[in-house]
């Protein structure tokens, strides 16, 4: 992939309720396998930081960090899953490249995300009474995706060092 590529603002369609509906009955699949595949919002803050990382880092780079590459039921999916995930990366990346003068726009970037805290604040007193020390338990809205957000972050720590040159440097800066 170019850096022209890269930073193509051309709109791709953006996936589907049924892509992510797709995507979280993959990994719900690979969980019967392995306890350690992250949930979707997981991944779509892993994904969002490949899409704004320095370099394109491909599927066997890392599907090594962010999933058992052998826990794949086979190698169609495996091959379902990277094309998922290729079309909710081409997504994330143009809705990133928009120019978006407001969030609201339909061409912002906008997480896959579930506000958990709100759901269980939305049930009656009883129901969070049930779930007992549960209900106080469970992530701020966008917590899970910014852990995946950071873990790939952490994984390539190399892709997020300030750059050498001082008018860059001054320039990432100022972006911040």
């Amino acid at each position: 992939m170019t850096e022209t590529d890269r930073f193509n603002t051309t709109q791709p369609a953006l996936p589907a309720d049924t892509d992510l509906t797709a995507m979280e009955d993959l990994l719900d699949d690979l969980r019967t396998r392995s306890e350690e595949v992250p949930q979707w919002e997981f991944c779509e803050g892993f994904l969002a930081a490949l899409v704004c990382c320095r370099r394109t880092i491909g599927a066997d780079e890392f599907l090594e960090v962010l999933l058992d590459p052998e826990g794949f039921a086979d190698a169609t999916q495996r091959e379902a899953f990277l094309a998922l995930w290729q079309r909710r990366h081409d997504a994330v990346r143009a809705a990133l490249a928009a120019d978006v003068q407001e969030l609201s726009d339909e061409a912002a970037y906008h997480p896959d995300l579930v506000d958990v805290r709100g759901a269980v604040m939305a049930l009656s007193e009883a129901e969070r009474a049930e779930m007992g020390e549960d209900a106080q338990d469970v992530p701020a809205f966008a917590q899970v995706w910014a852990l995946g957000f950071m873990y790939a972050v952490e994984n390539w720590p190399q892709e997020w060092v300030a750059p050498r040159d001082k008018e860059a440097a001054r320039a990432v800066e100022a972006a911040m």
